[in-house]
């Protein structure tokens, strides 16, 4: 990442050079799955894997942790 570009929420995921994306094994051969990547600083983006040049979403260790345990306790199951 550049040293003058700033995360923020909606930002070209092309801006944070560097960092390493990861999305699920269990995503499809399709490509539709969602990427995480953790910043410098311990903030975390997610891009949509199929629009990689797309925009970030950036988030805070606390609003993934909330978000995985969530996740974890079931609470999204109604969304697939």
């Amino acid at each position: 990442m550049h040293q003058a570009h700033r995360a923020y929420n909606g930002m070209a995921a092309t801006e944070l050079e560097g960092v390493v994306w990861q999305k699920s094994r269990h995503s499809n051969s399709q490509g539709s799955c969602v990427e995480f990547a953790k910043l410098p600083g311990g903030n975390v983006a997610m891009r949509n894997s199929r629009h990689p040049d797309g925009p970030a979403l950036v988030y805070t260790p606390a609003e993934i942790e909330a978000l995985l345990l969530g996740v974890k306790d079931g609470e999204f199951d109604h969304l697939v």
